[in-house]
C-alpha cells in the first residue's frame, strides 16, 4: 500500500487456480510416484506472496476440485467420516471464493453439497437455478472489502452440464446460459454492492465447445466481451492457458485469465487502486500467468502432514490388490488397433451390463499397467472418471455413424503412403510438436462388431461394418443394446447427438438400463473374478489398407511417443 498526495494507493494480488482434478499434494497415487504441482506447491508460493500482500492478497478457484485423482476419490466416497478432503484443503489454504464446476457436480449431490457446507468461503454458482423455487442454489456472488477497497465476485459454471452427466447427479437444478445469467446480476451488484472492481469467476473456457441454440459451453471471453462491468474475468474447463485482454461494450479493457490443469499453474492479477476520501479510481489491472509445478517451499511439506491421514487412507485403498496380469498392457496400443488396453474396459463393460455392442475409448494418453500384481491404483489408468454405464437402445445405423464420428476425429485421410495416419496437429509444447488434433477420450472403438476403418476415406465414409463378433448380420435398421458410459450416454463427446444424430432430449429415453457402480468398479470386479488375466486384444476391427496403414502406425507412435514410448506421470 502506498500513498499519494491527496490520498493512497492498495495494491491488491489475486491468485486464481482452476481443474485442480484432486491434485493436492506432491505425489501422484496412480503412478506411486512423486508428481509436479500441486495445490501444495501452490500454498507455498501463495504463503510467500502473503508476506508481502498479507489480507490483500485473495485466492480464488474455478471449479473442478472434487474429481480426478484417488486421493480426492477415497474422501469423497470411501472413508466419509471426517471433512471432505477438498474443503479442508481449501480452508486451509485461506481460499477467499470458488465456483462449482462440471466435475463437482459429476460427484453427486451427497458430496458437492456436503463440500459447499464445509466451505469456510463462499461456494459460487449464478447460474445454478433450483428448478422450483427459481433461487440460486449456490451464492450467485460475493464481496470481499480489502485495504478500503470493495471486490464483488460473481460464479457462474459451464450450462453444458446435461450434455455429461445424469439427471440424477444434479437433480431440481438448471443452468442458465451465461451472458443472459451476467447480464440479469451485473445490474444487483452494482446497485446494491457498489463496488470498486467487479470480477467474474467462471469454470467455463474461452470460447466454443457445445454450441446450441440456447448456449455455448466456453463462454468465458464472450461475457467479457458483452457485459458491461468487468474489470477481471477469471475462467478455466478447457484445461487451456491464456492471458489476454479483451474490450468490454463500452470499450474499457478486461484482463482475462485461465490457468491450465492439475495446479501446474496459477493466473496472477495485479491491481492498483486509488483511494481519495470516498471515491475509488483503478488505475491498474495486470494479468500473468506463473508456473508453481516445481515451487519449492517448507509450507508445502507441512500442508501434507497435517493431512497426513487422508494420505494413509489413500495409500491404503490404492494399494489393495485385485488380481495379477500375466504381461503389460498400455495405453499406446488403442490408437492403432485393437489393444489389451482398451478391449479390457470392453470386456468388462460388456460383463457388467450384458449389452451386445460396446463403445469405449482411452483415457490415459500413454500409461502402462505392468505385468505381476494389479492394484486398484492400477485400475484409475483404465478409467480415472466416475460414471456409471449406460446400456442403450441404439439402431445399427446410428452405432456406424458414432464410429464414423469418432474414427473421423482420430484417424487422418491418407493420401499416399507417406501421409500421416492420425489426425495430428503441431498441439504440444506451445504448437512445437505434433499431436492429436481432438481430444483421445472421445476416440471410441466398439467390441461386439467387425468392422475395418479405410483410412484412405474421408470423415464419414471411413467404417465398414461387416458383422457382430458372434457371426450375426449386422443390420443397420436394427436395435440393438449398446453399452457406453454415462457421459457418452448423455452426449458427452456429441458422438450419439452430432454423430449419430440423436437429437439431446431423446436420449435418456434410449437408456435401458443404468448400473449402481461406477466403471472402475465393474472393472475391479472384472479382475476380481477371474484373479490371473492375459489380457488380450479382441482383434475385431483393423485399419485399412493394411500395406498403407502398418507402416504408418510404426512412423506415428514413434512420433507421438518416441522411439522407445513413454508413460504418462
Amino acid at each position: 500500500m502506498s500513498t499519494k498526495k491527496g490520498g493512497h494507493i492498495v495494491s491488491l494480488k489475486i491468485v486464481q487456480t482452476s481443474d485442480v482434478h484432486g491434485n493436492f499434494f506432491m505425489r501422484d497415487y496412480v503412478n506411486n510416484r512423486p508428481v509436479k504441482g500441486s495445490l501444495a506447491r501452490v500454498y507455498a508460493y501463495v504463503h510467500a506472496l502473503r508476506a508481502r500482500y498479507g489480507d490483500r492478497l485473495l485466492l480464488f478457484d474455478g471449479g473442478d476440485v472434487l474429481q480426478g485423482s484417488p486421493v480426492v476419490y477415497c474422501s469423497n466416497f470411501v472413508v466419509q467420516g471426517e471433512e471432505n478432503l477438498a474443503a479442508g484443503v481449501m480452508n486451509y489454504m485461506g481460499y477467499a471464493a470458488g465456483v462449482v464446476g462440471n466435475h463437482d457436480i459429476e460427484t453427486g449431490h451427497v458430496v458437492y453439497d456436503r463440500w459447499a457446507r464445509e466451505c469456510k468461503f463462499p461456494v459460487l454458482g449464478a447460474n445454478v437455478i433450483e428448478k422450483y423455487t427459481r433461487e440460486c442454489y449456490f451464492a450467485p456472488y460475493c464481496v470481499l472489502e480489502r485495504g478500503g477497497v470493495r471486490v464483488a465476485v460473481l460464479g457462474m459454471t459451464t450450462p453444458a452440464v446435461p450434455n455429461w452427466l445424469p439427471s440424477s447427479l444434479w437433480e431440481g437444478l438448471e443452468f442458465e446460459e451465461m451472458v443472459a445469467c451476467a447480464e440479469r446480476w451485473m445490474p444487483v451488484i452494482r446497485e446494491r454492492e457498489h463496488p470498486d472492481i467487479v470480477v467474474g469467476l467462471f469454470h467455463s473456457g474461452k470460447e466454443g465447445g457445445i454450441v446450441t441454440s440456447g448456449y455455448a459451453e466456453n463462454a468465458a471471453l464472450d461475457v467479457a466481451r458483452r457485459v458491461e462491468g468487468f474489470d477481471v474475468v477469471l475462467y478455466g474447463h478447457d484445461h487451456l492457458k491464456n492471458c489476454e485482454t479483451v474490450k468490454s461494450p463500452s470499450g474499457r479493457n478486461v484482463v482475462c485469465c485461465a490457468p491450465t490443469s492439475a495446479a501446474m499453474m496459477v493466473c496472477e492479477v495485479d491491481l492498483e487502486v486509488e483511494v481519495s476520501g470516498d471515491a475509488r479510481h483503478v488505475r491498474s489491472v495486470k494479468g500473468k500467468l506463473t508456473d508453481v509445478s516445481a515451487f519449492e517451499g517448507v509450507e508445502a511439506r507441512y500442508m501434507q502432514r497435517y493431512f497426513g491421514r487422508y494420505i494413509r487412507n489413500t495409500e491404503y485403498y490404492v494399494g489393495q490388490k485385485i488380481g495379477t496380469f500375466s504381461h503389460t498392457i498400455s495405453s499406446q496400443d488403442a490408437y492403432f488397433g485393437p489393444s489389451a488396453f482398451v478391449d479390457l474396459v470392453h470386456r468388462a463393460q460388456l460383463e457388467a451390463t450384458g449389452a451386445e455392442i460396446s463403445l469405449a475409448s482411452p483415457v490415459s494418453f500413454s500409461a502402462k499397467i505392468r505385468k505381476g500384481d494389479v492394484c486398484i491404483r492400477d485400475v484409475f489408468k483404465l478409467y480415472r472418471f466416475d460414471d456409471v454405464l449406460y446400456t442403450m437402445r441404439l439402431k445399427g445405423g446410428e452405432i456406424k455413424n458414432a464410429l464414423e464420428m469418432s474414427y473421423g476425429l482420430w484417424v487422418n485421410e491418407m493420401k499416399s503412403p507417406d501421409d500421416h495416419v492420425m489426425l495430428l496437429d503441431y498441439v504440444l509444447d506451445s504448437g512445437k510438436r505434433l499431436g492429436f488434433k481432438n481430444l483421445a477420450y472421445n476416440f471410441d472403438s466398439a467390441a461386439g462388431l467387425c468392422y475395418m476403418v479405410d483410412v484412405t476415406r474421408p470423415s464419414g465414409e471411413k467404417v465398414s461394418v461387416l458383422r457382430l463378433a458372434d457371426g450375426r448380420t449386422f443390420d443397420p435398421d436394427a436395435y440393438y443394446m449398446v453399452v457406453v458410459n454415462s457421459y457418452r450416454g448423455n452426449g458427452g463427446g456429441e458422438l450419439l447427438t452430432k454423430g449419430a444424430g440423436i437429437p439431446h432430449d431423446e436420449l435418456s429415453a434410449r437408456v435401458v438400463a443404468t448400473t449402481k457402480q461406477n466403471l472402475r468398479d465393474c472393472i475391479i470386479h472384472y479382475i476380481k473374478e477371474r484373479e490371473t488375466l492375459d489380457p488380450q486384444p479382441l482383434g475385431t476391427w483393423q485399419l485399412v489398407p493394411r500395406e498403407w496403414a502398418e507402416p504408418a502406425c510404426r512412423r506415428e507412435r514413434a512420433v507421438l511417443f518416441g522411439r522407445h514410448g513413454g508413460e504418462e506421470g
